[in-house]
C-alpha cells in the first residue's frame, strides 16, 4: 500500500513537471527530503491541487492563441503615411543623442552682495564651494586674484556673520537659513583668512596658551600651529570670557578653555580638574561667528564678540554668546576653534586654493585665451603722439620720463586721489575701523580717509600688531604750493598717490609698509 502511493506520488510529479515550473519545484523538494517524510502528504499535493490539469492548460493556451491570430488577420490593414520612417526592426528610431542627458548636478540661483550693497545673481550647480564661487566672480568682474576674496555669511537678524571656508558647499549654507530670514551672501577681502600660516606669532599670545601633556623647553608659535594639525596632540586656549546666560540678558564673566572636544567652563575660579569643568559647546555640528554689533543687539559687555550658532539653528535662543576684552582675545579663540574644527583642511585651502568642484578658476581658462592675453601684455610699448607723425619711444629712459610727466600733469589737473580705491571719503573713525576689521587685521591694511576734525586734512588709518591706529596727513605750504605730510614736514609729497607709494615701499615713521589697501568694489 506504501509502495503504491508513492508510485502515484512520484508519477504525479513528473506529469506535472513537464506543465508547470511551480508543480517541479514543489515536487523536486519533496523528492529530496527523507523516506520517514515522503510517507506522509507533502505540501506539494497542495500545490498541484490548484494547478489545472495539464491536457485542459494545453488546450486553453492554444485555443486563445488561435483566436488572436483570427483576430489579426481579420483587421483591414491600414497605410502607412510616413514611410520614410521606416526601419530595420534592429535599429532604434530615434538616435540616443536626441534624448536629452540627465544632469545630476541640479542648479541653483543664488545672489551675492558686495561692500557698497550691489548684488549680483548667478546660477550655479549644487556642488559649487566657496572658492569656486569667489574665483566665478573674479573672473566675471576681472579683479585680481590674490587669494583673498572670501564669501562671508551674513545674518542681520542677529548681527552675526561669518568667514565661509573655501571647501564649504555654498547651498548647504543655504539651506540652513529660515525662510522668513533675510540673510546674506557677501563677497569682498579677507587678507586674514589663512595670515595664522604665515604670522603665527601674532594669534596665539603666550598668556591664553597651555599643554595638555608636559613640554621640554619653549614652544614656538609655528610648533603651536602644527599641534592644531595633528590629532595626537593639542594646545589648550584659555582665558576669561563674558558669556550671556541662557534665555537671560545678563552676561557673567567666567574662565573658560578650549580643548579639542568642546569648549569647556570652570566652575571654580580658574581650575582645570575635571570635577570643575563643565561643557559649553561642541564645534563639529556647529559654526562661529563674529558679532558686529554686540553691545547694541544682544547687551554684550564690549564690542568683541563672537558665538557658537548650530548648523540648525531655530532662532536667537539658541545661540551661544560670548564675549573677550580686547581683539586680539577674540581673534585667537576664533582661529583656534577654525583650526580644531577643519584641522588639515584649512591647511589644503591655503596651499591649494584652486582645488574647486565645479572648475570655476583660472587654470580653466582655455589655453587660447590666456595666450591671446599674454601677447596682448607683451605687446604694450610706449607711443609719441605730440608730432604730426606717431612713432615708438624705443629708449627706456626716454618712455619713463614721458610717463612721469604725464602723470605729474594729469594729478594737477584733477585731484586723482578720490577715484583710488584705498580712498574713502567722509567716512567716520568708527567707520574706517569696521572696515578694516572686516577685511583682516593684518600687518599693513590701510585706507585714506577725510579728516572730521579738520577737513582740510586726511588721516591714514592701518593695522598693526592686531590694533587700528590712525595717523594724521598734514598739510605743509613752501614757496607757494602745497605738500602732504606724516612727519611734521620732513617728508613731502605733493600729492597723497606719492604719500601712499611711498610708504608701500618704505617703512618711515609708520609702523610697518602698507601693504594691503581696503576698497569697496561693485558687483
Amino acid at each position: 500500500m506504501t509502495t503504491s502511493l508513492q508510485d502515484g506520488q512520484s508519477a504525479a510529479g513528473r506529469a506535472a513537471a513537464r506543465d508547470s515550473p511551480l508543480a517541479a519545484q514543489v515536487c523536486g523538494a519533496a523528492q529530496g527530503r527523507g523516506d520517514a517524510r515522503d510517507l506522509a502528504p507533502g505540501p506539494w499535493l497542495h500545490a498541484r491541487a490548484l494547478l489545472p490539469p495539464p491536457d485542459a492548460t494545453r488546450g486553453c493556451a492554444a485555443d486563445r492563441r488561435k483566436k488572436k491570430d483570427l483576430d489579426v488577420l481579420e483587421m483591414p490593414s491600414i497605410p502607412n503615411p510616413f514611410p520614410e520612417l521606416c526601419c530595420s526592426p534592429f535599429t532604434s528610431v530615434l538616435s540616443a543623442g536626441l534624448f536629452p542627458k540627465a544632469n545630476s548636478r541640479k542648479k541653483q540661483v543664488i545672489k551675492v552682495y558686495s561692500e557698497d550693497e550691489t548684488s549680483r545673481a548667478l546660477e550655479v550647480p549644487s556642488d559649487i564651494t566657496a572658492r569656486d564661487v569667489c574665483q566665478l566672480l573674479i573672473l566675471k568682474n576681472h579683479y585680481i586674484d590674490d587669494h583673498s576674496w572670501t564669501l562671508f555669511e551674513h545674518l542681520p537678524h542677529v548681527g552675526l556673520e561669518r568667514t565661509i571656508e573655501d571647501h564649504e558647499l555654498v547651498i548647504e549654507v543655504l539651506s540652513n537659513w529660515g525662510m522668513e530670514e533675510e540673510n546674506k551672501l557677501y563677497f569682498r577681502k579677507n587678507y586674514a583668512k589663512y595670515e595664522f600660516f604665515k604670522n603665527p606669532m601674532y594669534f596665539f599670545p603666550e598668556h591664553m596658551v597651555s599643554f595638555a601633556t608636559e613640554t621640554n623647553g619653549e614652544i614656538s608659535p609655528t610648533q603651536i600651529l602644527q599641534m592644531f594639525l595633528s590629532s595626537s596632540t593639542y594646545p589648550e586656549i584659555h582665558g576669561f570670557l563674558h558669556a550671556k546666560e541662557q534665555g537671560k540678558k545678563s552676561w557673567k564673566k567666567i574662565y573658560f578653555l578650549l580643548r579639542r572636544s568642546g569648549l569647556y567652563f570652570s566652575t571654580k575660579g580658574t581650575s582645570k580638574e575635571p570635577r570643575h569643568l563643565q561643557f559649553f559647546s561642541e564645534f563639529g555640528n556647529s559654526d562661529i561667528y563674529v558679532s558686529l554689533a554686540g553691545k547694541k543687539k544682544h547687551g554684550a559687555p564690549t564690542n568683541y564678540g563672537f558665538c557658537f550658532k548650530p548648523n540648525k539653528a531655530g532662532g536667537p535662543r539658541d545661540l551661544k554668546m560670548l564675549c573677550a576684552e580686547e581683539e586680539q582675545s577674540r581673534t585667537c579663540w576664533v582661529t583656534a576653534i577654525r583650526l580644531l574644527k577643519y584641522g588639515m583642511q584649512l591647511y589644503q585651502n591655503y596651499m591649494h586654493p584652486y582645488q574647486g568642484r565645479s572648475g570655476y578658476s583660472s587654470q580653466s581658462i582655455s589655453p587660447m585665451v590666456r595666450t591671446k592675453f599674454l601677447n596682448l601684455q607683451n605687446s604694450l610699448v610706449a607711443m609719441d603722439f605730440s608730432g604730426q607723425k606717431t612713432r615708438v619711444i624705443e629708449n627706456p629712459t626716454e618712455a619713463l620720463s614721458v610717463a612721469v610727466e604725464e602723470g605729474l600733469a594729469w594729478r594737477v589737473q584733477i585731484t586723482i586721489h578720490r577715484s583710488q580705491p584705498w580712498f574713502h571719503h567722509k567716512i567716520s573713525r568708527e567707520e574706517a575701523q569696521r572696515l578694516i576689521i572686516q577685511q583682516g587685521l593684518v600687518d599693513g591694511v590701510f585706507l585714506v580717509r577725510d579728516s572730521q576734525s579738520n577737513p582740510k586734512t586726511f588721516v591714514l588709518s592701518m593695522s598693526h600688531g592686531q590694533k587700528i591706529k590712525h595717523f594724521q596727513i598734514i598739510p605743509v605750504e613752501d614757496d607757494g604750493e602745497m605738500f602732504h605730510t606724516l612727519d611734521d614736514g620732513h617728508t613731502r609729497f605733493t600729492d597723497l598717490i606719492q604719500l601712499v607709494e611711498f610708504y608701500q615701499l618704505n617703512k618711515g615713521v609708520l609702523p610697518c609698509k602698507l601693504k594691503h589697501y581696503c576698497a569697496r568694489i561693485a558687483l
